[in-house]
C-alpha cells in the first residue's frame, strides 16, 4: 500500500499514518510495518489527487460562515454612586 501525508516533519507523518489506519482499517500498530519514509521534493512526484489539490498556490481556505459576536444589551458592569 502507498499513502501520501502532507505534514510538517517525518515523525509527524508516521503518526498521522498510525492514525489513519487505525481508524479506517482498524489495524493494530504491531501489525502496520513502514518501508520507508521519503519527502517529496518535486510536485510531479505527487501521486494522489487529494495531495495534489493542496498544492496551488497562493491556497486560502476562506471561512464563510463567521458570525461576529454581537455585545448583549443587557451587560453587568459596577454601578456608578457619584
Amino acid at each position: 500500500m502507498y499513502k501520501e501525508f502532507r505534514e510538517l516533519s517525518r515523525t509527524d507523518a508516521v503518526k498521522s499514518l498510525y492514525q489513519d489506519m487505525a481508524a479506517r482499517h482498524r489495524a493494530r500498530f504491531r501489525s502496520i510495518h513502514i518501508l520507508r519514509v521519503v519527502e517529496i521534493e518535486k510536485t510531479e512526484d505527487v501521486r494522489r489527487p487529494y495531495i495534489k489539490q493542496l498544492l496551488t498556490p497562493k491556497l486560502k481556505f476562506p471561512l464563510p460562515h463567521r458570525v461576529s459576536k454581537v455585545r448583549s444589551t443587557f451587560v453587568a458592569h459596577r454601578p456608578s454612586t457619584f
